[in-house]
């Protein structure tokens, strides 16, 4: 988990730490079948900006890491 600045617990209360919820499946890059997620959800619920998640693909049974973006604004 990343914690930046603020006044919150773990230092992130800022809405503009938090990220887009992955989601719970991916295309595999590698062989195109379905990658999906490894990483439990935060125990406060929050995904912040820079958290990495895993996925695992069902058919080459490649792993995945990806860094969590920003929300998008709109």
């Amino acid at each position: 988990m990343v914690a930046s600045g603020g006044d919150g617990p773990l230092g992130g209360d800022s809405t503009d730490d938090l990220a887009e919820t992955p989601p719970s499946e991916i295309v595999c890059v590698d062989c195109g079948g379905p990658a999906h997620l490894l990483t439990p959800p935060p125990e406060d619920g929050r995904w912040l900006v820079g958290d990495i998640v895993a996925y695992r693909c069902r058919d080459c049974r490649d792993r995945w890491d990806m860094e969590l973006a920003a929300r998008e604004q709109g």
